[in-house]
């Protein structure tokens, strides 16, 4: 896969790149470290699950993925991004993405940059007419910058998840192959 990048203008760019041995470390990290990766956190995983995936494709699967985010600053691999294949009907497929950044880099413009990237990425290399992405409703970072990537809000998913103990609303926003490149937005 081609790397794929666009410069934030402080003074790094960001990128995606398949992940390779040196990132599961931090792949690791995100399944043993409570916090890490913020409200998304359910639990301890296996921490060689990752390891496990990464011998079989790569992380690089036909219905699923992660792509590591890193800035070109020193090359640092700050977070991933992930698709997950779907489909509607049984016919109309889809991508639903996430992000997870290291919190050191969260509010810098990363995450909405790199999750633009992941729609460009997608609408390039597969005939999916839709991305989507799902939030917290407290999560308005995330909303923020699930906006700049040019995504639109389609409605409240009513207890969707189960977290800290409790079920959950969910927000979903999408982003179709004719919606506007964020890229040619004023203000992106």
């Amino acid at each position: 896969m081609e790397s794929a990048d666009v410069s934030t203008g402080d003074d790094f760019t960001v990128r995606l790149r398949p992940v390779d041995e040196a990132d599961l470390a931090m792949l690791r990290r995100f399944c043993v470290e409570p916090g890490l990766i913020g409200l998304d956190w359910a639990g301890f995983r296996d921490p060689g699950a990752p390891a496990r995936r990464f011998a079989v494709d790569g992380w690089l699967g036909v219905d699923d993925g992660r792509l590591v985010v890193e800035v070109e600053q020193g090359q640092t691999a700050v977070g991933l991004v992930s698709y997950l294949s779907g489909r509607y009907g049984g016919r109309a497929s889809y991508w639903e993405i996430g992000i997870v950044l290291l919190p050191e880099w969260r509010g810098r413009g990363v995450g909405w940059r790199a999750q633009a990237l992941l729609c460009d990425y997608l609408f390039a290399h597969t005939p999916a007419q839709r991305i989507q992405a799902g939030t917290h409703p407290e999560n308005l970072a995330e909303q923020r910058s699930l906006e700049k990537a040019g995504f639109h809000l389609e409605g409240v998913l009513r207890a969707c998840e189960f977290r800290a103990g409790a079920w959950r609303d969910g927000y979903l926003y999408s982003r179709l192959r004719d919606d506007p490149s964020p890229w040619v937005r004023p203000g992106a």
